[in-house]
């Protein structure tokens, strides 16, 4: 092989592991869960957005996500709660329904009020080490803050890095900027639930669950 094909291919090489090097980066930032049974319970804790407000309970996307994986999935979203009223409720569910995973999606009615994201932040912490104290596992979902370009709440990520926590954290501000997918400024409409649940089955996959 001559010099200057030497160095063509050499070079497309590199290209090729520089190609590389991202794609592997992104598949190592989400982190591993151990995979679920068969008959796997999974516990979808939160506030409206859990709940399905803005559409049909059957069109919740707890409701979905039972459809699109074939197990059982707890709809515990209760309209309105903060994350404090949250801490308080979620033990006796853990004891009630004994999860092998816990979809986590808090804390919206707290940007709503205002309260100090530390605040939120810590209530979110405080959720996962019960979680894993169960022994269930856990994955999160970032909740936009109010506005006219939503976006996902700084401190979602730092509380899921902290936590080596599989989290969705970009499909709601998708939704949320999106009239067809919504019901209202902060309710997503059946086919945004829809949207939601694909999102959390897709964490559920990457993460090995």
């Amino acid at each position: 092989m001559s010099d200057s094909l030497k160095r063509s291919a050499c070079g497309f090489a590199i290209a090729i592991i520089l190609l590389a090097v991202p794609m592997t980066g992104c598949r190592d930032r989400t982190p591993r869960l151990q995979p679920l049974p068969t008959h796997a319970v999974i516990l979808a804790f939160g506030d409206s957005l859990t709940a399905g407000n803005g559409a049909p309970r059957v069109a919740s996307y707890p409701s979905i996500l039972q459809q699109l994986t074939g197990w059982q999935t707890i709809n515990a979203g209760v309209p309105g709660e903060i994350s404090a009223e949250g801490v308080k409720r979620l033990p006796g569910l853990l004891q009630r329904h004994h999860p092998d995973l816990v979809v986590l999606c808090h804390g919206g009615n707290d940007l709503l009020r205002r309260i100090a994201h530390k605040t939120t932040a810590a209530h979110l912490a405080t959720m996962i080490e019960m979680v894993r104290k169960s022994g269930a596992q856990v994955i999160m979902l970032g909740v936009p803050q109010p506005g006219l370009l939503p976006g996902s709440a700084d401190f979602y990520q730092d509380v899921a890095d902290r936590y080596q926590v599989p989290i969705e954290n970009e499909v709601l501000t998708g939704i949320l900027r999106d009239s067809t997918l919504k019901s209202d400024m902060i309710h997503p409409n059946a086919a945004g639930y829809k949207r939601l649940a694909e999102a959390v089955a897709a964490v559920l996959e990457r993460s090995g669950a």
